[in-house]
């Protein structure tokens, strides 16, 4: 087995220097606009490692069709558009600010894919009715197996229903937009709400909080390793001393759990 050569620290720090200038001229000449930015293109750059960091988190447990540099490249428009719009005399600090601009962004690009087909939907639907119903009839959810089995399906087709599902809820879950939805406003708080909605705010949060306890033990640290501490599945993998693949499943049961709980599927969403 041939041994690797070793890195070129002064190579990768010239390459990624490159990377960064690149992705900032090409954006702020697509976005630059006329209007007076309060963020100056040094600022800019100390903020692009944010701007990877949101694509990791997405492409570790999406895998979506796009590439990695599509995602890189609208994220760091998502940038340049904050930088060009942020108002200072606002309660927002702009790492706040951009952190929400550049999510977003990466959202919208993926929303322009096709994540999940009609039939797909069908099967989420009837797995989280099914899931509701047996829950409601003993008090109890079913097991996985059991559910499984209810459907006529295999357990590791149950799981696939269920990173389906977290697919189809990508976009609200992980969103700090207008439109999060129920479960996306409660596990995330990047932005803070007007004060019509706190009341609303807090209610969901209290929801979200009373589902997350019913979770099992692992279920409920991998919630809090993931959306509090920021672990990536790799290093989620690594405590739990399980592989990345178990570790995404478990995400992906626990994210269909609560959706369930909070009705994200009752209603034929």
């Amino acid at each position: 087995m041939e041994t690797p050569e070793p890195v070129d620290t002064n190579t990768l720090i010239q390459q990624q220097a490159c990377e960064q200038t690149c992705l900032k001229a090409a954006a702020r000449n697509a976005y630059g606009g006329q209007k007076q930015r309060c963020i100056d293109d040094d600022q800019i750059t100390q903020y692009l490692p944010m701007v990877h960091k949101i694509v990791n988190r997405t492409v570790t447990y999406l895998q979506p069709s796009l590439s990695r540099e599509d995602l890189v490249s609208a994220g760091t428009v998502g940038l340049i558009k904050a930088a060009r719009d942020y108002d200072p005399s606002q309660e927002a600090e702009f790492k706040t600010y951009a952190y929400i601009r550049i999510r977003g962004a990466v959202l919208d690009e993926l929303k322009s894919q096709s994540f999940v087909p009609s039939a797909v939907n069908k099967q989420i639907r009837e797995a989280a009715k099914l899931r509701m119903d047996l829950t409601e009839e003993r008090g109890v959810a079913p097991s996985d197996e059991e559910l499984a089995d209810k459907l006529h399906v295999s357990v590791d087709k149950l799981y696939k229903t269920f990173e389906k599902a977290r697919a189809k809820q990508f976009v609200s879950i992980d969103n700090t937009t207008e439109e999060t939805s129920l479960l996306g406003s409660a596990l995330l708080s990047a932005d803070t709400p007007a004060p019509s909605d706190r009341m609303e705010q807090a209610e969901l949060v209290e929801k979200l909080s009373e589902a997350i306890a019913e979770l099992d033990q692992r279920q409920r640290q991998l919630i809090v390793l993931y959306y509090q501490q920021e672990l990536t599945m790799k290093q989620i993998a690594e405590v739990f001393e399980i592989t990345e693949a178990r570790v995404s499943q478990l995400h992906a049961k626990a994210l269909f759990s609560l959706s369930v709980k909070l009705g994200q599927y009752s209603h034929g969403q």
